[in-house]
């Protein structure tokens, strides 16, 4: 939902006084919401696989303006993207290639609509993004959760934040047909700055933990590879794990998902996935579980050093067992792991492009950055993005 984050970014202020440049004065409130986007720490590919993750919210915002009108009209609007969408609140809504971004927030009210909301008017909405669009930092799942918090809020809607997370998981399920974990849209919806959270995505218990990292600092690396999420083999790579898993299960492995079984059981029952490619995505799976739980100790335990070395281990199976990586997140992270002052990195949401994140010491950002940048330069042809982050409070309603 938005350009790389080398162009201008946008204030909550500018969002304000360009709403009323575009849409005019009214008596009706105006209303700004903001969505942040996250990183996922550790714990990637397991979200739809039973399995626990580390996400945090990040200080980089997507923000919604938004007013509601006397008739029952709807418009979107985006401030980096040209062209207007005018919809009505009595649709049907469905699915066309042709609304480009309207279709996530289309799905949103289907998904409200399905459930029984009603809307008394509609609506006219003014968006702008600071978050790299098809990034790996989850760009959609911020509007999806930006949008639905907007509207519940402006219409009285009684959603609690985990059935916010539920409502843009099943936007993309059965709006967008991908089959999405709900990782992204949960942490959006409940995170709280200076916290991570140990989600457990089969259950959604979660838990708080301290983000507490001194002198170092999470740096995003951008490959500026755009990645569409639908148009990638991520429902190839639930389809061969859920494949893996239904062969253990004709086997007698007492297991609901694949993250259910510990690594000690996978390698007793590994041998019956016989299919090389089936088994090294199994084993990813219950391998990552197995970091994000020791991520966790290391995190309340202020063990810094641990943390970056589960994020090269983590990075080094994505490239062999889940192979979604490439040159672009391989170049990145391997070369982050290399430079004084970090401690690990690995590349963070679906793959195929998107962002890595490395753990660096603040004393070296400006030095890393520059290495990095260079041997990216020289093997992709084109430079990455990169930016220093700090933790973000999840979806609020902002004042100007």
């Amino acid at each position: 939902m938005s350009q790389p984050l080398t162009q201008t970014e946008f204030t909550v202020q500018q969002l304000h006084d360009a709403f009323l440049k575009q849409y005019g004065s009214s008596n009706s409130k105006l209303q700004i919401y903001s969505s942040p986007a996250r990183i996922n720490i550790i714990g990637e590919h397991i979200d739809y696989n039973g399995g626990k993750v580390l996400p945090a919210t990040i200080n980089r915002y997507l923000y919604v303006a938004i007013r509601k009108r006397n008739d029952t009209k709807i418009f979107y609007n985006d401030l980096r993207f040209p062209g207007s969408y005018e919809f009505d609140i009595n649709d049907d809504f469905v699915y066309a290639k042709e609304n480009d971004y309207a279709n996530y927030l289309n799905g949103i009210l289907s998904q409200l609509k399905s459930r029984g909301f009603k809307f008394d008017c509609g609506f006219e909405i003014l968006m702008v993004s600071n978050i790299p669009a098809g990034g790996g930092i989850s760009s959609s799942s911020a509007l999806e959760c930006g949008f639905g918090f907007a509207v519940c809020d402006l219409f009285g809607f009684d959603i609690s934040r985990v059935e916010l997370a539920k409502l843009g998981q099943m936007s993309e399920h059965n709006f967008m047909n991908v089959k999405c974990g709900i990782m992204d849209q949960f942490i959006i919806a409940t995170g709280k700055k200076n916290f991570c959270e140990l989600l457990d995505c089969n259950t959604l218990r979660y838990e708080q933990i301290p983000l507490e990292l001194g002198d170092y600092r999470f740096i995003v690396m951008n490959t500026n590879k755009v990645r569409k999420l639908a148009d990638s083999k991520y429902n190839e790579r639930r389809s061969q794990c859920e494949e893996a898993l239904k062969i253990l299960q004709e086997n007698g492995v007492k297991a609901e998902t694949l993250c259910d079984l510990t690594l000690a059981e996978w390698d007793k029952y590994s041998a019956l996935v016989t299919d090389s490619i089936l088994n090294m995505r199994a084993r990813h799976c219950i391998t990552e579980n197995e970091r994000v739980l020791k991520a966790s100790v290391a995190l309340n335990a202020g063990d810094l050093v641990r943390l970056g070395k589960l994020l090269n281990e983590s990075h080094k199976s994505l490239k062999e067992n889940y192979e979604v990586t490439g040159i672009e997140l391989d170049t990145l992270a391997e070369t982050a792991q290399k430079q004084k002052g970090c401690l690990g990195a690995r590349m963070t949401g679906a793959g195929f492009g998107g962002c890595a994140i490395a753990l660096v010491h603040k004393d070296e950002v400006d030095n890393f950055i520059e290495n990095v940048q260079m041997e990216y330069t020289k093997a992709v042809g084109y430079k990455a993005g990169f930016f220093v982050c700090e933790s973000g409070d999840g979806v609020t309603r902002v004042e100007v």
